[in-house]
C-alpha cells in the first residue's frame, strides 16, 4: 500500500493526454473548496449509463468568462480558507457596514446544524419558491463549482454575475482589508457577495446556510425571523467543542431575540442548550416529534412517499425524490420553518397549501446527496463525512437501493473521525475501494488504509491513490461476476470527493 507520491510515473505521452493528472498536481495546495476539478477529459468506462439532466453548474463555455472567473477564484484562494475559524465577526460587520448593510433590507431564514443543513436549505428554498416569493440561497460547501454557493430564484449565480459582484464588492474588501489586523477570510468575502447580490436581485426572502458553528459564523450578521437547527453532533470538534453541548452551544448564536427556532430532533443535551439559550432572548421554539415531525413514510420508486405534521396541521401524499429517513426528517424541519416564517401557528386553523406544498418537495433535488449518477452498475454519490452523516446514508442505502453487494470508494478529509467513518459503513460494504481527492486536506492512503484494515480486515481493501483509477476499480468489482448483478457502488467520504467523482463520471461539464 503506498501514498500517491510513490506511484509510478506516466510516461510523457499518457501525461500529455491525461488533465486529471495535471489537475491533480496543481490543485494540491489550493483551498479545498476552490478545487473545483476540471478532470473527465480522460476517458472511463464509468461514463457511460443513463444521463441525466444535471443541476450544478459547469465551467463556461466563454473563454474569456472562463478566464476571469479563474481569476476570481484564484484571489479568493490567497485568503484564509473557510475552516480556520476565528471568534470574531468584527471583519464581516465592518464590510457590511461599508456595503451600506445590504442583509438587512430583506427577511431571512437561518439554517445551522452538524448533517442535513443544505438539503434543508434546499427544501426550503423550494417551498418559498413555490409560494412566490423569489428567494435567495446561500450554502456551502459546493460540491463542483464555486457558483453553486449564491443562489436567486432557485438557480445559482451565472458566471458572469458571480464575477461581476465580486468585482463590486472588492473595492470594500480592499478598503477593509487595509483597516484590520488580518484580511477578509475567503468565506467572508463570498458571504459579503451573497447578501449583496440577494440585495441587488431583490430577493423577497433569504435561505443562509451556516458555514461553521453559528455564534461566530461570518453569515451571523443577519436577524432571522426564524432559525432552523438541524442534528447536532460531533464534529469540527477542534474548533467547535468536544461535547454535544459545546457544539450546541455555538450553533445557538443565531437565535436572536423575538424569533422562532425550529428545532430537529437531538441529544437531549443539545437540545437543552437550545432551549435554554431561547428562553434568554424571549424566542419561540417548535420542536420536531412534538410541534411537527415526520408521521409516516414509505419508500417510493425514485425517493419516498410522506405524510408530515406542520405547524398548521398534517400533509399528505408528499412525494420527495430524495431517498432516507434523515431526509424526510429534513423535510418535516423545512416545512416547519416555512410554516414559521409566514406566520402559521400562530394563528388557529390556518396551515399552507397542501398542493403547492407536494409540488415544492416533489422539485428539489440535491446534488452530491444520494445522488445516482450511473446505472449499470449503479453508482451512487453521498457526501457523509463525518459518522452521523455515515450512519443516515448507511441506513438510507439498505433501504432505497437493496444492492447484492455494494462496493464503497472512500476517500476522506484527514481532520475527520475515519474511523468512524469507517465503521459505519462497514456492514454494508462487501469491499472498500481507499482513495483520495486533490486537496490537501484529502487523508493519506497509507494511514487510510491502516484503519481501514482494522474495520474491514485486509481482505476487504483495496487502495487507489487516484480517484478515476478508484471509481473505475470499484465499478470493475461490481462487474465482476454475474451473480452480483445487483451490485452498486457508493463514492462518499468528502464533499469534495464527491464533487471530482461527479465530473469524472461526466456530470457537470
Amino acid at each position: 500500500m503506498s501514498d500517491q507520491s510513490q506511484e509510478p510515473e506516466p510516461d510523457a505521452e499518457s501525461r500529455g493526454s491525461d488533465p486529471f493528472e495535471e489537475i491533480v498536481g496543481a490543485e494540491t495546495g489550493r483551498d479545498p473548496d476552490l478545487a473545483v476539478i476540471e478532470a473527465g477529459s480522460r476517458t472511463l468506462r464509468a461514463q457511460s449509463g443513463t444521463p441525466q439532466a444535471d443541476v450544478v453548474p459547469s465551467r463556461p463555455q466563454d473563454p474569456e468568462l472562463d478566464r476571469a472567473l479563474r481569476e476570481v477564484e484564484a484571489e479568493l484562494a490567497t485568503r484564509w480558507g473557510e475552516t480556520k475559524l476565528e471568534p470574531s465577526r468584527v471583519r464581516i460587520s465592518a464590510l457590511m457596514d461599508a456595503l451600506g448593510e445590504p442583509q438587512r433590507t430583506y427577511p431571512s431564514i437561518h439554517v445551522t446544524g452538524t448533517n442535513g443543513k443544505t438539503s434543508t436549505a434546499r427544501m426550503i428554498e423550494a417551498l418559498l419558491g413555490a409560494f412566490e416569493l423569489r428567494t435567495g440561497r446561500y450554502s456551502s460547501p459546493h460540491v463542483q463549482s464555486i457558483t453553486e454557493r449564491i443562489s436567486v430564484d432557485g438557480a445559482p449565480l451565472s458566471a458572469e454575475r458571480f464575477v461581476e459582484t465580486y468585482e463590486e464588492v472588492k473595492p470594500f474588501v480592499e478598503l477593509v482589508d487595509a483597516q484590520q489586523s488580518y484580511r477578509l477570510s475567503f468565506f467572508e468575502v463570498l458571504t459579503a457577495m451573497a447578501y449583496a447580490d440577494f440585495a441587488d436581485a431583490p430577493v423577497d426572502a433569504a435561505v443562509v446556510e451556516v458555514g461553521m458553528g453559528g455564534t461566530w459564523d461570518a453569515t451571523n450578521v443577519i436577524d432571522a425571523s426564524v432559525a432552523v437547527i438541524t442534528p447536532v453532533s460531533l464534529d469540527h470538534t477542534d474548533r467547535l467543542g468536544a461535547t454535544p453541548e459545546a457544539i450546541a452551544g455555538e450553533k445557538a448564536g443565531i437565535v436572536k431575540p423575538d424569533a422562532t427556532v425550529v428545532l430537529a430532533q437531538q441529544p437531549v443535551e443539545a437540545a437543552s442548550v437550545v432551549l435554554k439559550k431561547a428562553v434568554e432572548v424571549d424566542a419561540t421554539v417548535a420542536r420536531e416529534g412534538m410541534e411537527f415531525g415526520v408521521v409516516s413514510r414509505e419508500v417510493a420508486v425514485g425517493g419516498q412517499l410522506l405524510t408530515l405534521r406542520g405547524l398548521g396541521g398534517e400533509y399528505e401524499d408528499l412525494f420527495l425524490p430524495m431517498h432516507g429517513a434523515h431526509m424526510a426528517h429534513n423535510a418535516s424541519v423545512a416545512l416547519a420553518a416555512v410554516e414559521a416564517f409566514f406566520g402559521v401557528g400562530s394563528e388557529p386553523s390556518r396551515s399552507l397549501n397542501t398542493e403547492v406544498v407536494r409540488e415544492a418537495f416533489g422539485s428539489v433535488s440535491t446534488p452530491g446527496r444520494l445522488e445516482l449518477v450511473r446505472s449499470s452498475p449503479s453508482v451512487v454519490l453521498d457526501a457523509a463525512h463525518n459518522p452521523a452523516g455515515a450512519q443516515a446514508t448507511a441506513a438510507a442505502m439498505s433501504e432505497a437501493f437493496g444492492f447484492s453487494r455494494l462496493i464503497g470508494v472512500v476517500g476522506p478529509s484527514g481532520d475527520k473521525d475515519v474511523r468512524g467513518i469507517l465503521e459505519a459503513f462497514e456492514p454494508i460494504f462487501a469491499e472498500v475501494v481507499l482513495t483520495r481527492n486533490s486537496t490537501h486536506r484529502a487523508m493519506d492512503v497509507d494511514q487510510l488504509a491502516a484503519l481501514a484494515v482494522e474495520v474491514f480486515g485486509e481482505d476487504r481493501v483495496q487502495v487507489e491513490p487516484r480517484l478515476d483509477d478508484a471509481v473505475e476499480v470499484a465499478i470493475t468489482l461490481a462487474e465482476e461476476e454475474d451473480e452480483y448483478s445487483g451490485a452498486g457502488v457508493l463514492v462518499t467520504g468528502s464533499v469534495i470527493t464527491v464533487g471530482e467523482a461527479r465530473l469524472l463520471l461526466g456530470k457537470g461539464r
